[in-house]
């Protein structure tokens, strides 16, 4: 494999945003430093990677977007935060949609960001394309992420990311908090059991001695989530759903009506994104407001920051928090 420049910067003891400095001939390097970090270069036959040299010098002003989805709320929102913090900064930003997580799919989006003409890279890794994608990306490209917390451990990547393991247990504890006796779950297909959303509401519940109920499934599309809630509006026993997001929490809404169950005199629903128009639901609906498009903008200021060589400092994202509407109440007694 080719060396990265986090091989050099091992190899001459020092940080990679120093070697980044270096290839970027900035004056803030001592000699010294810029002399072994160009031995280290030379012994490990390390070639620079045109497109981060070039953005660092301002011969390029280019980002790539790597996304599976444009549409969804949380990706368009994200992308859109990004487009504007680059637009400020006068860069161009286009998009490489992966079409799926297949190898074929993968490798054709990591070929694609690995061309100089590229610039920049943010991937948005909420799902497996995303994260498959970060994965496989060359060391020498110089790329951040919007992700999950805990999705990729050893990854030395700058991932930027909104706690929703957190938010989630708020939600699900916000819930315990009025009576009721356990919280079911509709997860979209991006949770995962040990991380995000679906682990915070494991989370909550467990730590409160609560019944930890089997998740339901729904795909990104309102059916699937409708079919969902039909299930669980069938249960008397169900007081109480967290869905994986607002969407989904539309069309549990509509199934719990079509079985006659009141939102929320039977059954409190809560959903997750605070998309626009969800205060105006009647009943409006209590959900966790995420901040994807400062979380787009905080991506770009990590990148530019990167490709500038200089340490990506700790940029202001407001965390998920609950917004309470409507649509929970306390159990009927």
């Amino acid at each position: 494999m080719a060396a990265s420049i986090r091989d050099v910067a091992a190899a001459a003891g020092v940080s990679y945003q120093t070697v980044s400095r270096v290839l970027n001939d900035s004056p803030k390097v001592r000699e010294e430093t810029r002399r072994q970090v160009l031995e280290a270069m030379e012994q490990l036959g390390f070639r620079p990677n045109r497109a981060a040299r070039a953005l660092g010098l301002g011969r390029a002003r280019a980002v790539t977007v790597v996304t599976s989805n444009t549409t969804l709320f949380g990706y368009a929102t994200t992308l859109q935060g990004i487009e504007e913090a680059a637009r400020e900064q006068g860069l161009t930003v286009s998009v490489r949609v992966i079409e799926s997580a297949a190898d074929a799919h993968v490798r054709q989006a990591v070929e694609y960001v690995s061309d100089p003409s590229a610039g920049g890279v943010v991937v948005v890794a909420f799902d497996a394309e995303g994260v498959e994608v970060l994965r496989r990306l060359p060391e020498e490209v110089p790329a951040v992420a919007a992700i999950e917390p805990g999705v990729l451990p050893d990854s030395t990547r700058t991932m930027i990311c909104l706690d929703e393991r957190l938010a989630a247990a708020d939600a699900t504890r916000h819930l315990l908090g009025l009576g009721h006796r356990t919280v079911h779950h509709v997860a979209i297909p991006s949770e995962s059991g040990t991380r995000g959303r679906e682990a915070g509401w494991r989370q909550a519940l467990a730590d409160a001695g609560a019944e930890v109920p089997e998740v339901v499934p729904a795909g990104w599309d309102a059916p699937s989530a409708y079919v969902a809630g039909r299930a669980l509006a069938a249960d008397p026993a169900v007081t109480a759903i967290l869905c994986g997001n607002d969407d989904t929490a539309l069309a549990v809404r509509r199934a719990l009506y079509d079985e006659g169950r009141d939102v929320p005199g039977d059954v409190s629903l809560v959903g997750f994104d605070d998309v626009p128009g969800s205060a105006y639901w009647t009943p409006a609906l209590t959900t966790v407001r995420m901040d994807f498009a400062g979380l787009g903008r905080v991506c770009l200021a990590a990148l530019t920051a990167e490709l500038a060589g200089e340490p990506v400092s700790s940029l202001p994202l407001a965390a998920p928090h609950l917004v309470v509407r409507e649509s929970t109440a306390p159990p009927r007694t």
